[in-house]
């Protein structure tokens, strides 16, 4: 259940940031400048978020004993 935890908060972090940028387009009429630049920031916070659990989730693996019994 926590893997499926894990898939949501990604894609939140990628979301948030753009809807983040775009309120505060809105407010100070910068569009569409800030709203590009949060969603690179969310993009690379997503990317380097996959790649630590990727990191994690191999890690885990080496750790378990050969024959795939826990």
């Amino acid at each position: 259940m926590g893997y499926y935890f894990a898939l949501a908060q990604i894609g939140l972090e990628m979301v948030a940031p753009i809807v983040f940028g775009f309120l505060i387009d809105y407010y100070f009429g910068w569009l569409p400048w800030f709203t590009v630049a949060c969603a690179v920031v969310g993009l690379v916070g997503v990317m380097v978020h996959l790649i630590l659990m990727v990191q994690q989730h191999d890690a885990e693996e080496r750790r378990k004993p050969p024959g795939g019994v826990p």
